[in-house]
């Protein structure tokens, strides 16, 4: 006991001269030392879901357009943990850009791992979800930008086989109410009338080979054949990439169904995973989403699904300039995204939003 009181002794106005050493120096919880590093502010966050080649002077994917306008020369590049593998978050100048992969889960979690990211201020961003998608037969053209009101998971609910089902012509689809809170996920109605006001004569066009396809396979069909444009539409998520009278019949009823206020233009692998991802974050009213249309979801061309996907599919990609279910349409659609995303981009930046 005496040699621990000693020691006591010692060591107390050591620690004194240590705690005025950390003050002096700033230390942890003292100080200046003590301020946060600041966050990085981000305005708009665009999330695409592929890209083609690179991210910049090649054929141009979802990503490539908007990342030559807002990344090029100079954009930090970030690893976000828990992200999509291979992604990079790229932020320049208040705009962040951030290539989510496909499929509705992969979707979600990486819109979530960019948003929860704390070197990162998102309080006020407002979220751009861009991408490709199929077109509804009778509804909506290839080369059509759809900004969407309202996302819906198709693979929530029973789904049956029609080999299985009794009524040959009917849905394969079965409405279980149960779902309906997490099914659909409805985008806010007064944000979305700022943004169409915005767009709604941005310039959008298809090409000539595109056209000659669609008529080839929807002769005398008027709609078939009209110019692309920019619409207002619910769009279909499911993680398989479908096509068909009956899968349509059952994005046609799951519109109805569900209440959506615009009928249903697109059919994507994504959306309802990003919308789900920013209910969660508390950030839905500063959604944004649009897709453009770079094939239809009914067979072109008298193609079957062996013949799509087992034949002539191996190897072809959307991007292929004779796609069998696409012509030459994705760059041209690329090119529509762009002119429809940037200038949405363009109004948030400035302030117009």
């Amino acid at each position: 006991m005496k040699f621990r009181g000693i020691k006591n002794l010692i060591f107390l106005p050591v620690l004194a001269l240590l705690v005025m050493l950390c003050a002096a120096c700033g230390g942890p919880g003292v100080g200046n030392g003590n301020a946060e590093i600041a966050k990085i502010p981000v305005k708009v966050l665009i999330l695409p879901k592929f890209e083609v080649g690179e991210m910049a002077g090649d054929f141009p994917g979802e990503a490539q357009l908007f990342y030559e306008k807002y990344m090029a020369g100079g954009a930090e590049e970030y690893d976000i943990p828990g992200g999509s593998e291979g992604s990079k978050l790229y932020v320049k100048d208040g705009v962040a850009l951030y290539v989510l992969g496909m499929g509705k889960v992969g979707a979600a979690l990486g819109t979530e791992a960019v948003l929860s990211d704390e070197r990162f201020d998102f309080s006020d961003a407002y979220i751009l979800s861009t991408g490709c998608a199929g077109s509804a037969v009778e509804e909506s053209v290839m080369g059509d930008v759809v900004l969407v009101t309202a996302a819906v998971d198709y693979d929530f609910g029973h789904h049956a086989d029609i080999r299985e089902m009794e009524n040959k012509d009917g849905s394969t689809w079965f409405h279980d109410a149960s779902y309906d809170s997490e099914a659909v996920v409805k985008l806010d109605s007064e944000l979305n009338e700022k943004v169409y006001a915005l767009i709604k004569d941005v310039p959008v066009k298809t090409t000539e080979k595109t056209r000659s396809y669609m008529q080839a396979t929807f002769p005398g069909e008027d709609w078939a054949v009209r110019d692309p444009k920019v619409m207002l539409g619910t769009t279909i998520t499911s993680d398989n990439f479908w096509k068909g009278k009956y899968d349509h019949e059952n994005a046609k009823l799951m519109t109805e169904v569900y209440g959506c206020e615009d009928p249903f233009l697109t059919t994507e692998m994504e959306d309802i995973g990003v919308c789900q991802a920013a209910k969660r974050k508390g950030m839905l009213e500063r959604l944004i989403v649009t897709r453009t249309s770079v094939n239809m979801d009914v067979f072109m061309k008298g193609m079957t699904p062996e013949s799509l996907w087992i034949e002539d599919y191996d190897g072809m990609t959307l991007a292929s300039d004779d796609n069998a279910e696409a012509a030459d349409i994705f760059e041209t659609a690329m090119e529509n995204s762009f002119n429809v995303g940037s200038t949405i981009v363009d109004a948030i930046l400035n302030n117009r939003l």
